[in-house]
C-alpha cells in the first residue's frame, strides 16, 4: 500500500505534512515494513495555494495481512484529522491509498505527477484519475490536497529518476511556537565537514543559516544532500532537544519543475529553461531588483528576466551582461517576467572602448577639433578614424545560480551538476 498525503498545514497556524508522515511511519510499524524511504515530493513551486515549499509525502509499505488494510487506513485518516489545520480556509487535506497498479495506470500516474510538478492542475483532474482506477481516497473540505497526495503516491509507484535526501528533525511539542535553539557555529561546522555531499545548509557569502525555518511549524532544522553526507552532518549539530528525526527520499534539488521551451510558448505559473540573446542592458530598479530582456533570434519573441533583491550577490553577475550576449535562463514565469534561478552564459559579445588613434610614433593623437579628426602633435600625422579597443570582460562562461538563501527546494544546486562543455560556478 502506498499512502499519499498533502495540504495539512497552514501559513498562519503552523502544522507540517512531513511531521504527519514521521508520526505515521512510527505508528504503522506494527502493520508491516517500509518498502523504501518515505518520500517528500516538491510540486510546482508557483502554485498560489501553497504554504511554503509545496511538498507532499508518500509512504510505501508492505502490510503483513490483507485484513489489516482497513485498520491502516483508519490510523492514517485519524492522524490527518488530528493534526491538520482544518480551521484555515486554505487547508484542504487529501489522502490517497494506492495498491497494485497496472501498466496503463502507472503510465497515467507518471504523467499526472510530472504535470503536478510543472503545470497547474484542478481538483477535478485528480478525482477523475482516482475514480477511473477505483483508487481509495479521502478529501477533506474541498479536497485540493488530493492533487499532491496522488502525485506523491504516483512517484512512489513509479520511482524517482533523480533523487536526493533530507533529514528533518522535529521539536518537542512543548517548544513549538518559541524561538528555536540551534547552535549556528555547529551548523557551519557540519556544512564545512560535509559539503558538497550536503548543500543549502548555510549561505556563507550572505552569512545566513538556511536550514533552520522561522515559522510555527514543528520542524527544528533540515539537512539536504546525499544520504551519507546528511547523516554525517546530523552528528555535528548541537540544538535543543529533538523529538524525532526522519530521513526522506526526495526530488528536491533536481530541477524537475523546469520545462524546456521557447519564449513564445511560455505561460504564467510555470518554470522554464529558455535560450535567448540579451536585447536590453541590465538596469536596477526601485527595490534593488535587476531587470534585462532576452530575445529569441528565430521567432523574435521577447521576455524580461529579473534577479530580485533576495538573490543578493547573484545580481552582480546579471549586471555584467551586455546586449548581444547569448544565455540560457531558468526560472518561473509570472506577469511576463522570468524570475531567475540559474543562468548559463554561452557567448559573450565583444565590447569596445573608443579611443583616440595611435600614431606610428607610438603616441596617441589628439583631437584636431570638432569633426576634424585627430592629429599627432609631434609627427603632424592625421587620422579621421578613432581606435576601437576591445574591453576585457571579467564575466566567465558557464552556469551561475542564486545563493542558498534564495534557492527553491526543488531547484538543482550547481554543486550537483556535472561539468560538461560549460563550467559551473556554485554559490554558497
Amino acid at each position: 500500500m502506498i499512502i499519499g498525503i498533502d495540504d495539512t498545514d497552514s501559513r498562519s497556524d503552523g502544522g507540517c505534512t512531513t511531521y504527519i508522515a514521521a508520526v505515521l511511519v512510527e505508528k504503522l510499524e506494527k502493520y508491516g515494513d517500509l518498502v523504501d524511504y518515505p518520500l517528500l515530493i516538491r510540486l510546482n513551486p508557483n502554485i498560489r495555494y501553497k504554504t511554503r515549499g509545496n511538498g507532499a509525502v508518500a509512504i510505501n509499505m508492505e502490510i503483513d495481512g490483507a485484513s489489516e488494510e482497513d485498520e491502516v487506513k483508519e490510523v492514517v485518516l485519524d492522524e490527518v484529522r488530528l493534526q491538520s489545520k482544518l480551521s484555515d480556509e486554505n487547508t484542504n487535506p487529501g489522502v490517497v491509498f494506492l495498491d497494485d497498479a497496472t501498466s496503463d495506470m502507472r503510465n497515467n500516474l507518471k504523467s499526472f505527477s510530472r504535470r503536478a510538478m510543472q503545470d497547474i492542475l484542478r481538483i477535478k483532474d485528480a478525482k477523475d484519475l482516482l475514480n477511473r482506477y477505483n483508487i481509495d481516497f479521502c478529501g477533506f473540505k474541498n479536497g485540493r490536497g488530493l492533487i499532491g497526495a496522488l502525485a506523491a503516491a504516483a512517484v512512489a509507484s513509479n520511482g524517482i529518476p533523480d533523487h536526493t535526501f533530507e533529514a528533518i528533525t522535529y521539536r518537542m511539542p512543548v517548544s513549538i511556537g518559541t524561538p528555536r535553539v540551534v547552535d549556528a557555529e555547529s551548523i557551519r561546522d557540519a556544512d564545512m565537514r560535509t559539503y558538497p555531499r550536503t548543500w543549502d545548509t548555510v549561505d556563507i557569502k550572505n552569512k545566513a543559516v538556511v536550514c533552520v525555518p522561522r515559522g510555527r511549524d514543528p520542524v527544528l532544522f533540515g539537512i539536504r544532500g546525499e544520504v551519507g553526507g546528511v547523516i554525517d552532518a546530523l552528528e555535528h549539530i548541537r540544538s535543543e532537544r529533538v523529538e524525532r528525526v526522519i530521513l526522506f527520499k526526495t526530488n528536491q534539488g533536481t530541477d524537475m519543475h523546469l520545462i524546456r521551451s521557447t519564449i513564445d510558448r511560455t505561460r504564467g505559473g510555470r518554470s522554464y529553461i529558455l535560450r535567448g540573446m540579451v536585447s536590453s542592458a541590465p538596469r536596477t530598479i526601485h527595490g534593488g531588483h535587476v531587470i534585462f530582456e532576452i530575445t529569441d533570434p528565430q521567432s523574435g519573441s521577447r521576455i524580461d528576466c529579473a534577479a530580485f533583491e533576495p538573490t543578493k550577490n547573484f545580481r552582480g553577475i546579471i549586471r555584467q551582461l551586455a546586449v548581444g550576449d547569448r544565455v540560457v535562463v531558468c526560472g518561473s514565469v509570472d506577469d511576463g517576467t522570468v524570475h531567475l534561478e540559474k543562468i548559463k552564459i554561452e557567448h559573450l559579445t565583444t565590447l569596445y572602448e573608443i579611443k583616440n588613434p595611435v600614431c606610428a610614433c607610438g603616441r596617441r593623437m589628439k583631437s584636431a577639433g570638432s569633426e576634424q579628426g585627430y592629429r599627432c602633435k609631434r609627427c603632424k600625422t592625421t587620422s579621421l578614424v578613432p581606435d576601437r579597443v576591445p574591453i576585457k570582460r571579467s564575466l566567465e562562461y558557464g552556469w551561475y545560480e542564486v545563493p542558498p538563501s534564495a534557492r527553491r527546494h526543488i531547484a538543482k544546486p550547481l554543486v550537483r551538476c556535472a561539468v560538461g562543455s560549460y563550467p559551473v560556478h556554485p554559490d554558497r
